[in-house]
């Protein structure tokens, strides 16, 4: 196993992916920007270097400075974690070219799946449903309208590059997609560098249900069952659980071999997550795949017992898948609530000065913090404050769990959602498992008129 690793990112997952490394005997290299000096992940690490600046572009996203530290700490392998560097085919390469290993897929295969028209085309090629929509990107407004009247409205429009719902918009007719093209456009080659566009047909009221899958040098390749994630606002997600409420023990079969089938079509190594959005009728179809860990990856962790992170580095290091797929099962339910420093009405960042931090505490709850009770939530990085995550042997159990815990949270000085979260678990509808994609929209934005 390696002896020493740098982990090239921040906050709640620099600190998670740090907690499996002090288990496995691992020395980690922690890197951070100035904001984040005071971080907890900064003194967890056994060394920690300044990359300088406020801004990620001058910290979190500078592959020189981190390649520059990562020799001078002589690791032998970068962990990217999510978000920032961690699907950027250029800053894999790189790490590869200088002798350090990558714990994650090749560059090749994460620059084709990062790629939204060529991992559909390529799903699509491997014989995993995809939804209707446009084969290549569109050039023009002119050719999405095109494309559009062939496909039928209402469609998605979506950048060809990038995630977390930017550049993404639902457009009813032409003169929507005219607006909306343009303005997506910009920021979609803003925030990518790739201003190309294209269509898809938009599944009306969807389940967003993610497989985890693991593979490793030698093509084995196992999933690890599914994750609801339809619970979202501004088309990012906010509450997850394992398994979900919705699909059936046949549909997470077909769906669980389907993703299977999709990493092996493209020859992924280590942790990746196949997406799919599932309609009414439990028909599904490919989304995206993320070639990284999940943000939501412990829900997954307490229904198996694996650690996700541990078999990431054994992975990255040669080591053999340890199980086959006929041996896994699941044990009980688990679900997580993101906690953001943000205005639960309007889900806008509400950063500031933090004066106080309690958790819950009990045998049943898990946090993966990245803050302390006197941390500054910055307005330059993304302002989630901890995620929570509950365990039951029922689901009905594991909920009762979340709504004790979010009652007994203790966070002063700064406005959180834990208002709207608690909406959400207390409702009847997500009780029932109605978790579609437009769950707020459809329930808690109605009642609060």
């Amino acid at each position: 196993m390696f002896n020493k690793i740098l982990i090239a990112n921040r906050g709640e997952i620099a600190s998670r992916i740090i907690r499996t490394c002090k288990k496995l005997g691992i020395q980690s290299v922690a890197v951070y920007s100035e904001p984040d000096a005071d971080s907890p992940f900064v003194s967890e690490a056994d060394e920690s270097y300044p990359l300088g600046g406020t801004r990620v572009h001058e910290s979190y996203l500078n592959i020189d400075k981190i390649l520059e530290i990562a020799k001078e700490a002589g690791v032998e392998a970068i962990h990217p974690g999510y978000g920032l560097l961690s699907e950027n085919g250029d800053f894999a390469n790189r790490i590869e070219q200088v002798g350090i290993t990558f714990i994650g897929p090749s560059p090749e295969v994460m620059s084709k799946m990062g790629s939204k028209v060529e991992a559909r085309q390529t799903m699509k090629d491997a014989g995993v449903p995809v939804i209707p929509g446009t084969e290549s990107a569109v050039a023009d407004v002119d050719e999405a309208k095109k494309a559009a009247e062939e496909i039928g409205y209402p469609v998605m429009l979506k950048a060809s590059s990038g995630g977390g719902g930017i550049g993404m918009q639902i457009v009813h007719d032409d003169e929507e997609l005219a607006k909306a093209f343009e303005s997506n456009s910009k920021r979609a080659q803003m925030f990518f560098g790739d201003g190309t566009m294209f269509l898809e047909k938009k599944i009306v009221d969807p389940h967003h249900v993610e497989i985890q899958v693991l593979a490793d040098q030698e093509g084995n390749t196992i999933h690890l069952f599914e994750r609801e994630c339809s619970i979202q606002r501004r088309h990012q997600k906010v509450v997850e659980e394992a398994p979900s409420p919705f699909i059936s023990e046949e549909t997470r079969n077909k769906m669980g071999n389907a993703a299977v089938k999709a990493a092996k079509a493209i020859g992924y190594k280590n942790a990746g997550t196949i997406e799919f959005l599932v309609d009414e009728g439990q028909n599904f179809y490919f989304l995206e795949m993320n070639t990284r860990l999940q943000v939501e990856h412990p829900v997954t962790e307490e229904i198996t017992g694996f650690d996700l992170v541990h078999e990431q580095l054994r992975i990255a290091n040669g080591d053999s898948l340890r199980y086959k797929q006929e041996e896994l099962t699941m044990h009980g339910h688990a679900i997580e609530v993101r906690v953001y420093a943000e205005d639960p009405k309007t889900f806008y960042p509400a950063p500031g000065q933090m004066t106080n931090l309690e958790l819950p505490q009990g045998d049943s709850i898990r946090h993966e913090v990245g803050v302390h009770k006197e941390s500054m939530v910055s307005p330059f990085y993304d302002p989630m404050i901890a995620k929570c995550i509950t365990w039951a042997e029922t689901r009905d159990e594991a909920i009762e769990n979340m709504i004790y815990a979010l009652e007994n949270y203790t966070i002063e000085g700064i406005k959180t959602n834990i208002p709207m979260l608690l909406d959400v678990l207390k409702h009847d509808a997500f009780k029932q498992g109605n978790t579609n994609t437009h769950f707020i929209q459809s329930y808690l934005k109605e009642e609060a008129k």
